[in-house]
């Protein structure tokens, strides 16, 4: 008798209970069942809640449209995509943040790619060095990278000269401001996102496969064009898609590069609306964010198949042989040297300096030097800023324990869920609970920082069912819950390499001898998961410390961090302040991850 002619037996009510208490009582399948509740109502729930709002009236609309406070509307998404304002609200500012996201995207992720392929392929000298140089831009913020920009190329449209308009040069706006600016200044942060992920592809590559076609008489480009471009595409789109997706959204670099003149993308103009109102248009904003980068993940999903197609990279047995450069190596040399300047070395040295000057563009003379911007007293404020140096005022040392308080209780509640939740994923794939996990993991990474704040802030600023889910507008509880759910793909990714590092062979000898779950779990997957830990939580750590777009939505004067501090500042026009700020942010993030490399071996590069 064939399987599918056997009868099922009947779902009887004992039946049912009987498969209940099975699931109950394995440990693994309650950490599998929490984590699905958990992730349902951190992600699922507060999306659902907002695309609801779009659609509820609220009080502050009544006297523009007839009906009562709670009642069903179509008004805001009307107000964003139709009206006479729809094209300053919406379609401008989208098309804008597509200009930006395509540009940035076509230059970082060849120029990440490229590196990452000179740094692990050839025998490019000084790549130990070089390849901690070009690593270093992931662990700076993006709106870092903008005041530094802008400490360079700012003209007098801002009310200020930058280093080379002091000079003498003559700065175009357009290169200091506006599309080609944010463009060029994000292309050097996301750039990191392809080095990192196309570097761990071809570590993975068997040198065997490219030998053997030099056998059959390829040359180099034959080999690079046929054999390994095919085997690091998942990993080029991977980052394809993070990058388009981040870019799109991110505010820190258009508002301070755009604002200045004018030029607004899909995240600086949401910030208007939920600061001013209508809020619901800006969270309906939020959703078309969503939505660009869901249909930017299904393309990657059809234009990749199915990853197992492209399983032909060598494991643990592969062996990596050197490309020669030849006479290539001294140009590869150059462009290194001149890329590292003009992307780290040159805009940040700037930065420090202008946080000496009395007055930014007016050279570094003698006359034109001083330490207030750091320990200036209240008494010589008058003289220069409003505020005293940042070292006597007590707002950056709020803002300073408020980061470390942040970056720490976020890390760590991140990191240790981004291991459960990469425990499930690497022994459930190919499981529906695999795939699920991996599914709801992944949704808070489709949105950009102020698009998934947002979703919050719509979520927590009002109680929900009769006070069982509180009101938390204004409380560092938000801020902590905001990040660590917004961190999850980056925990759970870090979490399921550490865990497909973990045999599974040695779980099975240990059940085989008679150790349970949880015996197993102790004995085995902690002792064996702590390094991959460590990388985990620096990776999270440097991705909260420098974050600026998920939390500025949500700040108050009690809960400042140093980014939001610096941003302010620099929207203020104090722009020594906000460098001095910046450094202090580039410092703290740089010194943590030194010693957490140096004691605990994390490596931001293995965690993906």
């Amino acid at each position: 008798m064939a399987k599918k002619d056997i009868p099922r037996k009947p779902l009887t009510k004992t039946r049912l209970k009987n498969l209940i208490l099975n699931v109950l009582r394995n440990p693994f399948n309650m950490i599998v069942l929490v984590s699905l509740i958990v992730l349902f109502c951190l992600i699922l729930i507060p999306l659902l809640t907002m695309i609801k709002s779009t659609f509820t009236l609220a009080e502050g609309e009544l006297r523009r449209v007839d009906g009562n406070v709670g009642d069903f509307t179509l008004y805001y998404w009307w107000y964003m995509a139709v009206s006479n304002m729809s094209k300053a609200v919406l379609w401008k500012p989208l098309f804008n943040s597509f200009v930006c996201g395509l540009f940035t995207t076509l230059i970082s992720v060849p120029l990440g790619s490229v590196l990452a392929w000179l740094m692990i392929r050839t025998d490019i000298p000084g790549k130990k060095l070089l390849g901690i140089l070009v690593t270093v831009p992931y662990m700076i913020p993006s709106w870092t990278k903008a005041l530094a920009w802008l400490a360079v190329f700012r003209t007098p449209t801002s009310g200020a000269d930058g280093f080379l308009t002091g000079l003498g040069i003559p700065i175009p706006d357009w290169l200091a401001y506006g599309p080609i600016a944010i463009v060029l200044c994000m292309s050097m942060h996301y750039y990191a996102f392809s080095y990192i992920q196309v570097s761990g592809a071809l570590r993975s590559i068997n040198s065997e496969l490219e030998e053997m076609g030099e056998i059959q008489g390829a040359n180099k480009a034959q080999i690079l064009r046929h054999i390994t471009l095919p085997l690091i595409l998942p990993s080029v789109l991977s980052a394809l898609v993070m990058t388009v997706s981040k870019s799109i959204g991110t505010y820190g670099v258009a508002a301070n590069l755009g604002n200045r003149i004018g030029y607004y993308t899909l995240a600086t103009r949401m910030r208007v609306f939920i600061d001013q109102g209508p809020q619901a248009v800006g969270y309906a904003m939020s959703i078309v964010l969503v939505g660009l980068a869901a249909l930017i993940l299904m393309s990657n999903q059809k234009a990749i198949g199915v990853r197992k197609s492209y399983a032909t990279v060598g494991g643990k047995g592969g062996r990596s042989t050197l490309m020669p450069l030849g006479a290539a190596k001294k140009p590869m040399m150059v462009f290194l040297a001149v890329f590292l300047f003009l992307a780290m070395v040159m805009p940040f040295f700037v930065l420090i300096m202008e946080t000496f000057q009395i007055t930014t563009g007016a050279g570094y003379g003698m006359n034109n030097l001083t330490l207030y911007n750091w320990i200036g007293t209240v008494d010589e404020a008058q003289k220069y800023t409003n505020y005293p140096g940042i070292f006597r005022h007590d707002e950056f040392w709020s803002a300073f324990k408020n980061t470390v308080k942040l970056t720490l209780i976020g890390s760590i509640i991140t990191a240790i869920c981004g291991q459960f939740l990469g425990y499930i994923s690497s022994r459930g794939r190919g499981k529906w609970y695999g795939n699920l996990t991996e599914q709801l993991v992944f949704v808070p990474y489709l949105m950009s920082g102020v698009a998934f704040s947002t979703m919050y802030f719509s979520m927590f600023s009002i109680p929900h069912l009769g006070g069982l889910i509180p009101s938390l507008y204004g409380t560092f509880t938000l801020i902590v819950l905001t990040s660590v759910v917004k961190h999850f793909p980056f925990a759970s990714r870090s979490g399921t390499a550490n865990m497909l590092s973990i045999s599974v062979e040695l779980e099975e000898a240990a059940d085989i001898a008679g150790a349970s779950f949880w015996k197993r779990m102790s004995s085995i997957i902690i002792p064996l998961a702590k390094n991959g830990f460590i990388s985990g939580f620096m990776l999270t750590f440097i991705s909260i410390a420098k974050e600026l777009d998920l939390i500025i939505i949500m700040m108050t004067p009690t809960t400042r961090t140093m980014s939001f501090l610096a941003f302010t500042y620099s929207q203020e026009g104090y722009n020594q302040m906000s460098d001095a700020i910046s450094v202090c942010v580039l410092l703290f993030i740089l010194v943590c991850y030194v010693v957490a490399n140096k004691v605990g071996g994390a490596d931001i590069g293995k965690s993906w």
